[in-house]
């Protein structure tokens, strides 16, 4: 009797591992927040001023939380994996 060749299939490699997509993910999540921090701040009548747009989480908190999601971004696609 002949012995069947049983054809492998070609594994999938992902270009990332698992702990870079999880890094990914935190860094989407907080470039998310930040964006939502930036929100906000409609009034119904648009002759009346609103100083609340120059709050600290809108000029300072929000620029700061997305360039931060970034660099994690950054550093998840440049992190080396173990394997």
């Amino acid at each position: 009797m002949a012995k069947k060749e049983v054809k492998q299939q070609p594994q999938q490699d992902f270009a990332f591992g698992k702990e870079n997509y999880v890094i990914m993910l935190i860094g989407i999540a907080v470039i998310f927040i930040g964006f939502l921090c930036m929100s906000g701040g409609a009034t119904k009548d648009p002759a009346v001023f609103d100083p609340d747009i120059f709050s600290f989480r809108r000029i300072t908190l929000a620029p700061i939380l997305v360039i931060l999601g970034f660099v994690i971004e950054v550093y998840a696609i440049l992190r080396k994996t173990k394997d």
